[in-house]
């Protein structure tokens, strides 16, 4: 029996200063595509919209040229075999 054990303390996504995407264009839930910006705050979508408040702690990344689908993940990965867990395991695997 193999146990699997992810040390989550490698990346952590918490107590980061916020951060707003910036010039995308945007899937929005209504299957529509515009420009917006998107908050993230603690590894979490916090808002989509525009004009969203930029604080002087919040960094801010240019996505001009860029679609972005928020909430939107990649079920599709490829594990290595079993007993390769030298090269990748389960968790830095299936980050994108």
């Amino acid at each position: 029996m193999t146990d699997i054990r992810v040390d989550h303390s490698t990346i952590s996504l918490q107590n980061r200063p916020p951060l707003i995407i910036q010039g995308a264009q945007v899937l929005l839930p209504s299957g529509v595509i515009a420009p917006r910006e998107v908050s993230i705050a603690d590894g979490k979508i916090t808002a989509v919209g525009t004009g969203l408040e930029v604080s002087a702690s919040t960094r801010t990344i240019d996505g001009s040229g860029l679609t972005l689908l928020p909430g939107v993940i990649d079920p599709q990965v490829h594990f290595r075999d079993p007993g390769l867990t030298h090269k990748e395991d389960l968790f830095t695997a299936s980050c994108a």
